[in-house]
């Protein structure tokens, strides 16, 4: 099946089965803003609790924070974002789409890539264990002209985002004949850059209104509380705030379902360190990150690293932890070596020190920071996209959410096979006895297998069936989503077995 066809389904499937619904349907929708319903605020939350305590629990040096949406208008200005937090973009004018100049070129170089990877691919599965993969990379002559050219078109790409050439990133357009996704053709305009804060008034009347933005990311709010916190808490370097919340850009080419929306949460850490100690710092949390990751335990493999060939005006280190979306590599959480660029612009700008009087060293200095930032909308996605399958079984294809059972919305499900003789109420007695400690749901209606089709939709990890054994030797069976296998235990054992397989706990000590 196309990848495009792949990612279809998982949009349609989010819909179908209570997870992410188009915000203000009703009304034709409203473009790149997304509502998640009953399933996928569950989802959602598993995964902020995931990485919360990830960072809050395991981690003594680490706390939390939740500052406000709106913020004095100088820390923009003092973060850059004011003057430097643009996408360049293009139009083409056949068919009136704009897009972003960068992406336009990236996407080829990814199909260069795509290209070499095909080959060895192929290569693979024709020579099997004799298969000499570094020797066919530097040998196969296909597979070094993509790697070339992919390597070339980076290169300057590269060189004329850090210059800030927008002439540039157009001529690479045309002499690469970059075509317009949508017509076809190469007609472009010039390249120009657009700022992607929202902007709002506050203020009682339109006279005294001051002009405020809508955050575009959490961070500026954890540097601005860095001494609150460090002093209150009495914090000693190195340690780390954390923050989960909402952030907002007005994302021209807004696409791919939720990856790039303009209202999205985001879960960022920033960690403070002695001067000189950044990038050390920054090799620590690249590797943590990675492994929280993977502990989900889908397949390493769709996983890899992307450093920055551009870095930001804040950075002297940036690295991105890449999925692979049916769309292909795309990042779901980005690690920066910020430097003191923050602390020391605050300082600056609002006259106030943004030091920290070490008493190991016995001097103040301001602190470098390194940042772990995670899109909370793109690992929903990226979670969906690895857990989502079709399987062919002896009845028909089923479709299942094969999520981690720490991170399902609902981790079981009590069925009555039938809806009579005292089954339903046996079922809602053991409902009863296991909604405090975990979601649940009742489900009488349909054949005993649709229901288990239902929720291995949903993605639930268990399924209790009740019969009439079940009122004789308080016993019910018990089935597992991922295998289908079954198994009959005691009602008293349930809470037990539900606890060890489904609890946060299981993916936390994989970290510790």
């Amino acid at each position: 099946m196309a990848q495009e066809d792949v990612f279809k389904k998982l949009v349609a499937h989010c819909k179908e089965y209570g997870y992410v619904f188009p915000s203000s349907e009703i009304y034709d929708g409203l473009g790149a803003v997304y509502d998640y319903g009953q399933n996928g605020v569950e989802l959602k939350n598993n995964i902020k609790k995931y990485w919360w305590d990830s960072m809050i629990l395991l981690r003594e040096n680490v706390v939390g924070l939740d500052s406000a949406i709106f913020m004095h208008p100088t820390v923009w200005k003092a973060s850059g974002h004011v003057d430097a937090f643009n996408d360049p973009l293009i139009d083409n004018k056949d068919s009136k789409k704009r897009y972003r100049a960068d992406a336009l070129i990236e996407e080829l170089a990814a199909k260069y890539e795509e290209k070499a990877e095909k080959e060895v691919e192929k290569a693979r599965q024709r020579f099997g264990e004799r298969f000499d993969e570094a020797l066919f990379r530097q040998t196969n002559p296909q597979v070094t002209a993509n790697i070339e050219k992919r390597n070339a078109l980076v290169a300057r790409l590269s060189a004329a985002l850090n210059a800030n050439d927008l002439a540039e990133l157009r001529q690479i357009i045309i002499d690469n004949k970059i075509a317009c996704p949508l017509c076809g053709t190469c007609n472009w305009t010039e390249v120009r850059q657009f700022n992607l804060m929202f902007a709002t008034e506050m203020g009682s009347t339109a006279e005294g209104a001051t002009k405020v933005y809508l955050r575009p990311e959490t961070a500026q709010g954890i540097f601005v509380n860095f001494l609150n916190v460090q002093k209150s808490g009495r914090m000693k370097v190195p340690f780390g705030i954390a923050q989960i919340g909402k952030a907002f850009r007005n994302e021209i080419i807004a696409r791919q379902f939720i990856f790039r929306v303009r209202e999205f949460e985001q879960m960022e850490m920033q960690y403070f360190v002695r001067p000189g100690q950044g990038l050390d710092a920054f090799r620590q949390w690249k590797e943590a990150r990675m492994k929280w990751h993977r502990a989900l335990g889908f397949n390493p493999a769709d996983y890899r690293f992307h450093d920055h060939e551009k870095l930001a005006h804040y950075a002297n280190a940036a690295t991105d932890i890449e999925y692979r979306f049916p769309f292909g590599f795309k990042e779901v959480e980005g690690i920066h070596s910020r430097t003191d660029f923050d602390l020391s612009r605050h300082q600056e700008f609002s006259g106030k020190k943004m030091q920290y009087f070490d008493p190991e060293l016995n001097e103040s200095y301001v602190p470098h920071v390194v940042e772990t930032s995670i899109g909370v909308d793109r690992v929903f996605l990226q979670v969906i996209a690895a857990a989502y399958r079709e399987e062919a079984t002896d009845a028909a294809t089923r479709v299942l959410l094969a999520l981690p059972p720490a991170l399902a919305p609902v981790k079981l499900a009590v069925m009555p096979l039938v809806k009579k003789d005292g089954l339903p109420e046996k079922a809602l007695e053991i409902i009863r006895q296991l909604r405090f400690d975990h979601r649940c749901q009742y489900d009488e209606k349909d054949s005993i297998g649709k229901r288990y089709r239902r929720q291995d939709a949903i993605g639930t990890p268990f399924c209790i069936t009740v019969d009439h054994d079940s009122l004789e030797d308080n016993t019910v069976t018990i089935r597992y989503r991922d295998t289908m296998q079954q198994e009959r235990v005691a009602i008293d054992q349930l809470p037990a077995i539900i606890d060890e397989k489904t609890s946060l706990k299981t993916l936390l000590r994989a970290l510790d």
